[in-house]
């Protein structure tokens, strides 16, 4: 792993908390992801799933975690499963986990090769009447191939058609809101990475660059700096291609008089940063780009302000709206009458700014959470508004990380230039 190691106790706390909630005679069995195909023999990059790895610290493959917490059978209550290496592995694949190696990374002391899951899941079964095994929940999943998690489920639900099956995903989901004192680290980390990679592009950005070479850059900085490498696929986008919220080609020219928007960060030890900053190709904004820019900024900074302990976000999202429409109106761009006849369901301001305001972040980078849950002290958020304009060529959208604290909230990406005059020196000098 490129990542420096992480004390086994964030695991050891996490599957605590997570028996804390189970009721008697319960086990949970969580397997890792799948290794993806792609063609012939090939292979997508190894995800871990981050469920598992926020139960174990683990980010190899083939990789099974079994938790019986009230098992009369102290070996059983805790058990983690790899896959057995050889001498054929090694040469072709590499170093995989030795027992001793998963226990340094999990803090579990029983350590099983896979062969033997299947006899250990019997006995366990014996004495446990609750099994809890997840599916994706996340609203905006769209999963088209069947997961390793899925299948399992399949199987076992046949092979202990008696036993009580519950779902595993709302206790975890309600866990992972709430971040450690460790996870905040590991995300400032991904967002200082971030930050040097921001930093070392504004010199890099000028007409006739192209979009990917700025995509390199950070890339270059992310990797020389222990990050696994971007935590999402990067959005390079100059001019109008900014409009386009998804835009990931990144193959453009960079012309000058645009702007470019770049969504980007860096993912460090599985937890993730999310950044997105707009700044002018040729270093100098136009008085229009500023007049768009500055509202967006002033909408950013006010979202930002509401985000506190207590915000029910479905709330905050209506109130960002109400801010993003004033700001609409002074710039021209809507008029009272438009927002006098608006439909409620689709407002007048999302002609403009379509998308929402702040999404939950960790290992995941639009990270699981109970809907409508009030926001408390330990949540992360991004806040990224944005003004798109297509028919005058730009876009314009802000982003920054904000860590909830008990009586306000920390901008995790302070740090990182936002405001246009250091920008514009940054770029010039």
């Amino acid at each position: 792993m490129r990542y420096h190691k992480i004390d086994a106790h964030l695991f050891v706390e996490n599957r605590q908390r997570l028996s804390e909630r189970l009721p008697p005679h319960s086990v949970v069995i969580l397997l890792s992801n799948d290794r993806m195909p792609t063609n012939a023999d090939g292979t997508l990059p190894f995800k871990q799933n981050s469920n598992l790895f926020y139960l174990t610290g683990i980010d190899q493959e083939d990789s099974i975690l079994v938790l019986a917490p009230d098992h009369s059978n102290d070996k059983l209550r805790a058990q983690l499963f790899l896959t057995e290496t050889n001498s054929h592995i090694a040469v072709w694949e590499g170093h995989k986990l030795s027992k001793e190696e998963g226990t340094a990374l999990s803090g579990i002391q029983e350590i099983h090769w896979t062969s033997n899951f299947e006899g250990s899941l019997k006995e366990i079964f014996t004495e446990c009447d609750q099994v809890y095994l997840y599916q994706n929940e996340h609203l905006r999943a769209e999963t088209k191939v069947q997961t390793a998690n899925e299948r399992f489920t399949k199987k076992v639900k046949k092979d202990y058609p008696l036993h009580q099956f519950n779902r595993l995903a709302p206790l975890l989901y309600d866990l992972r809101m709430i971040k450690s004192d460790v996870e905040i680290d590991l995300i400032k980390e991904a967002c200082r990475i971030t930050e040097l990679g921001f930093r070392a592009i504004l010199p890099v950005v000028k007409p006739d660059v192209w979009e990917f070479e700025v995509e390199a850059e950070y890339l270059r900085h992310f990797l020389g700096n222990r990050a696994s490498g971007f935590a999402y696929e990067p959005i390079i986008a100059g001019g109008a291609n900014a409009c386009i919220l998804h835009y990931t080609m990144n193959d453009q020219k960079l012309s000058t008089g645009d702007l470019l928007l770049m969504d980007v960060g860096a993912t460090y030890g599985n937890y993730n940063a999310d950044m997105t900053r707009t700044i002018p190709v040729n270093g100098q904004f136009s008085a229009r780009q500023k007049q768009i820019y500055n509202a967006v900024l002033r909408v950013k900074n006010g979202a930002t302000d509401l985000l506190r302990p207590g915000c029910l976000i479905s709330e905050y999202h209506l109130k960002v709206g109400a801010m993003m429409t004033e700001e609409l109106l002074t710039l021209g761009l809507l008029t009272s009458k438009e927002v006098k006849n608006q439909d409620p369901k689709w407002p007048a301001y999302k002609k403009y700014f379509m998308h929402g305001t702040s999404h939950h972040l960790g290992l995941d980078v639009h990270d699981v959470a109970i809907e409508n849950k009030k926001v408390a002290a330990g949540m992360v958020f991004t806040v990224e508004p944005g003004i798109y304009l297509p028919e005058e060529g730009f876009g314009v959208r802000l982003e920054d990380d904000i860590f909830i604290a008990e009586n306000g909230n920390i901008n995790l990406m302070e740090d990182i230039p936002i405001e246009i005059d250091e920008i514009e020196n940054l770029m010039n000098h």
